[in-house]
Protein backbone atom coordinates (compact mmCIF):
# COMPACT_ATOMS: atom_id res chain seq x y z
CA UNK A 1 0.00 0.00 0.00
CA UNK A 2 1.41 3.39 -0.90
CA UNK A 3 2.05 6.00 1.75
CA UNK A 4 -0.82 8.13 0.40
CA UNK A 5 -3.27 5.22 0.68
CA UNK A 6 -2.08 4.45 4.20
CA UNK A 7 -2.56 8.09 5.23
CA UNK A 8 -6.04 8.18 3.65
CA UNK A 9 -6.95 4.97 5.47
CA UNK A 10 -5.72 6.37 8.78
CA UNK A 11 -7.73 9.54 8.27
CA UNK A 12 -10.83 7.62 7.19
CA UNK A 13 -10.67 5.42 10.29
CA UNK A 14 -10.76 8.53 12.46
CA UNK A 15 -14.13 9.52 10.97
CA UNK A 16 -17.36 8.71 12.75
CA UNK A 17 -19.28 5.66 11.52
CA UNK A 18 -21.78 7.96 9.79
CA UNK A 19 -18.99 9.89 8.05
CA UNK A 20 -17.28 6.64 6.99
CA UNK A 21 -20.57 5.45 5.53
CA UNK A 22 -20.90 8.67 3.54
CA UNK A 23 -17.30 8.32 2.32
CA UNK A 24 -17.96 4.74 1.25
CA UNK A 25 -21.07 5.85 -0.62
CA UNK A 26 -19.17 8.61 -2.41
CA UNK A 27 -16.35 6.25 -3.40
CA UNK A 28 -18.78 3.65 -4.75
CA UNK A 29 -20.64 6.31 -6.73
CA UNK A 30 -17.30 7.51 -8.12
CA UNK A 31 -16.69 3.98 -9.46
CA UNK A 32 -20.18 2.91 -10.49
CA UNK A 33 -22.16 6.12 -10.91
CA UNK A 34 -25.39 7.05 -9.18
CA UNK A 35 -28.00 4.28 -9.03
CA UNK A 36 -30.75 4.62 -11.60
CA UNK A 37 -33.45 3.98 -9.02
CA UNK A 38 -34.25 5.76 -5.75
CA UNK A 39 -33.21 4.14 -2.47
CA UNK A 40 -36.90 3.51 -1.76
CA UNK A 41 -37.40 1.71 -5.08
CA UNK A 42 -34.28 -0.37 -4.53
CA UNK A 43 -35.44 -1.31 -1.00
CA UNK A 44 -38.91 -2.23 -2.31
CA UNK A 45 -37.40 -4.37 -5.06
CA UNK A 46 -35.18 -6.21 -2.53
CA UNK A 47 -38.17 -6.73 -0.22
CA UNK A 48 -40.15 -8.27 -3.08
CA UNK A 49 -37.22 -10.52 -4.01
CA UNK A 50 -36.80 -11.69 -0.43
CA UNK A 51 -40.54 -12.38 -0.17
CA UNK A 52 -40.40 -14.37 -3.42
CA UNK A 53 -37.47 -16.46 -2.17
CA UNK A 54 -39.12 -17.12 1.20
CA UNK A 55 -42.32 -18.19 -0.56
CA UNK A 56 -40.30 -20.57 -2.76
CA UNK A 57 -38.59 -22.05 0.30
CA UNK A 58 -41.86 -22.51 2.16
CA UNK A 59 -43.45 -24.13 -0.91
CA UNK A 60 -40.53 -26.56 -1.26
CA UNK A 61 -39.40 -25.21 -4.63
CA UNK A 62 -35.91 -24.38 -3.35
CA UNK A 63 -33.03 -26.83 -3.40
CA UNK A 64 -31.22 -26.70 -0.07
CA UNK A 65 -27.46 -27.15 -0.13
CA UNK A 66 -25.45 -27.36 3.12
CA UNK A 67 -23.20 -24.33 3.65
CA UNK A 68 -20.02 -26.42 3.96
CA UNK A 69 -20.78 -28.03 0.59
CA UNK A 70 -21.27 -24.62 -1.02
CA UNK A 71 -18.05 -23.33 0.54
CA UNK A 72 -16.12 -26.40 -0.68
CA UNK A 73 -17.41 -25.83 -4.21
CA UNK A 74 -16.42 -22.16 -4.07
CA UNK A 75 -12.95 -22.97 -2.75
CA UNK A 76 -12.49 -25.48 -5.56
CA UNK A 77 -13.52 -22.89 -8.15
CA UNK A 78 -11.20 -20.28 -6.67
CA UNK A 79 -8.33 -22.80 -6.61
CA UNK A 80 -9.03 -23.74 -10.24
CA UNK A 81 -9.08 -20.07 -11.27
CA UNK A 82 -5.78 -19.38 -9.49
CA UNK A 83 -4.02 -22.41 -10.95
CA UNK A 84 -5.55 -22.11 -14.43
CA UNK A 85 -7.03 -25.58 -14.13
CA UNK A 86 -10.29 -26.41 -15.87
CA UNK A 87 -11.04 -29.01 -13.19
CA UNK A 88 -12.24 -27.56 -9.83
Amino acid sequence: MTAILEELENQALRLSPKERGELIHRLIVSLEGEPEESPETIAKTWYEEIARRVANMEAGRTKWIPADEVMAQLRAKIHAAKTGSSQP
